[in-house]
């Protein structure tokens, strides 16, 4: 199934106008024809499928007849908040992947040892996208804009608050991890960890330390097997 993207349609969208770069792609690329049929997306659960009214790489045109509302893999709600890595494409492979195996939102986060203090918001959105639709994912996981990790704190105090660091002192092993409600928030840091002070910080806001394994892990690696443990644990 090739799937599309389309954030504005809804159960009582009657046609779609597709953008020029995608009525390129469908047209040209694809070499889609008046009458073949589309499988769009709106990210939020439904999956439509449209019929081609008007063939033009320029302006194509679809007309929905049918929409299906596509339950998610997963049942629960997990939020990664994970610091932004020095090299931005470990960032997005960890982004790209994540999507792949099934995530509800991610927050890059800013903290005391971060290195880097930018993002490209629309291109790491662009690349997240991409792997919902190439996973066939009908539930797109939310991005959030670079966040200051004493802002995420005092903002995120629902559900399983947890945050995995390399300190010494008491830790969860995430395998082990008695989950109480079915939304689940995991913190993960930059290069060089978490501040100590941040740390306590954390724990002070109800998070609780877990560990990943005994081995110490690249921040995208650690972030990518929080997440497929959690898938694989439920």
């Amino acid at each position: 199934m090739q799937l599309f993207f389309n954030p504005h349609i809804n159960p009582e969208t009657k046609e779609i106008l597709f953008s020029k770069e995608e009525s390129r792609h469908i047209i040209k690329v694809l070499r889609k024809k008046q009458g073949d049929i589309l499988h769009i997306t709106n990210g939020n659960g439904y999956l439509f499928s449209a019929e081609i009214i008007i063939e033009s790489d320029k302006k194509c045109v679809a007309k929905i007849i049918g929409a299906e509302f596509k339950e998610k893999d997963w049942n629960y709600y997990l939020h990664v908040a994970i610091a932004p890595t020095k090299n931005i494409d470990r960032l997005e492979w960890f982004i790209e992947k994540a999507t792949e195996i099934g995530i509800d939102e991610i927050t890059p986060l800013l903290c005391d040892n971060s290195e880097r203090k930018v993002i490209k918001f629309e291109r790491l959105e662009k690349i997240m996208l991409s792997a919902a639709k190439q996973s066939l994912k009908f539930n797109a996981p939310k991005l959030n804009g670079l966040t200051k990790f004493k802002d995420f704190l005092h903002s995120n105090k629902e559900g399983n608050l947890l945050i995995a660091h390399c300190y010494d002192g008491v830790k969860t092993p995430l395998k082990s991890f008695e989950f109480k409600e079915d939304r689940i928030t995991i913190l993960i840091g930059p290069e060089g960890d978490f501040s100590q002070k941040e740390v306590e910080e954390a724990v002070q806001a109800k998070f609780i330390p877990i560990t990943l394994g005994k081995s110490r892990l690249r921040t995208e690696t650690a972030g990518l097997v929080a997440v497929h443990s959690i898938n694989f644990l439920n």
